[in-house]
């Protein structure tokens, strides 16, 4: 995994990791050396001691990085708005083992955007996975509610995962294709 475009980190304090892809949670001590293969959407996909971390961007300090600005939205920001943004929160969640956004790799089925009582909204998001069995399922599910709970005015957000229709190549983005190969 290591390559000459990866970056050299050490851990400065000690921080949560999920090992990929089997999706377990780990803590990476403070000290530990390793290299930063995947920079995007705000994590990073670290290559340490033989195997891959993915850690959140909330987590950046650890590796010696700036975590993400708070996302803005003017206060009488449309539905219009509100929408955009999503889409741009989504395009931020990656495969740590794939450099695409789940946009782009065509597993997002649905998104719907909905006001609740209380004036905050609520989104409801039906995405899938390029494989049923994939052990970082659970670990995209969560990057992606945390990510669209981030945007001002979004109290909630309900992420389905479904499997049917099942994914396939055909449903990433052209660009995706192009660059991957699978045209």
């Amino acid at each position: 995994m290591y390559s000459s475009s990866s970056e050299p980190v050490q851990f400065e304090r000690d921080c949560a990791a999920v090992m990929v892809p089997a999706g377990e949670t780990v803590t990476l001590p403070a000290g530990t050396y390793g290299y930063i293969t995947q920079a995007l959407g705000g994590s990073y996909t670290v290559f340490v001691e033989g195997n891959l971390f993915r850690i959140a961007g909330q987590d950046a300090d650890a590796l010696g990085k700036e975590p993400a600005a708070p996302l803005e939205l003017a206060e009488d920001a449309g539905d219009d708005q509100v929408e955009q943004l999503v889409w741009s929160q989504l395009r931020t969640c990656f495969d740590p083992e794939i450099p695409f956004n789940i946009v782009d790799l065509g597993l997002i089925y649905e998104v719907d955007l909905d006001h609740r009582d209380d004036g905050q909204r609520q989104v409801a998001v039906k995405m899938t996975l390029t494989a049923p069995g994939c052990g970082m399922g659970e670990i995209l599910v969560d990057d992606v509610r945390s990510k669209l709970e981030m945007i001002p005015t979004i109290a909630e957000a309900d992420v389905e995962l479904v499997f049917d229709p099942p994914w396939n190549q055909t449903m990433m983005s052209e660009a995706a294709r192009l660059e991957t190969g699978m045209m």
